[in-house]
């Protein structure tokens, strides 16, 4: 019984850690387009366009807000 609460402490940072790295890019869905040159970005659910250095994918959502 008293390693419940340090059990519920070590999940909840663990949840946290793994939340921290990600960003608002859950509806986005990121596609290189080769054609238009390198670290250039289109997201195909909602047309948002990013051109980055090479090497970097987009990690927020571009989507305009409505």
């Amino acid at each position: 019984m008293a390693l419940f609460p340090i059990v519920i402490i070590a999940i909840l940072l663990g949840m946290w850690w793994m939340r921290r790295g990600s960003t608002l890019t859950r509806e986005c869905r990121w596609r290189e387009e080769r054609g238009a040159g390198p670290g250039h970005f289109r997201c195909a659910a909602c047309g948002a366009e990013a051109a980055l250095a090479p090497g970097q994918r987009p990690r927020d959502c571009l989507r305009p807000k409505a």
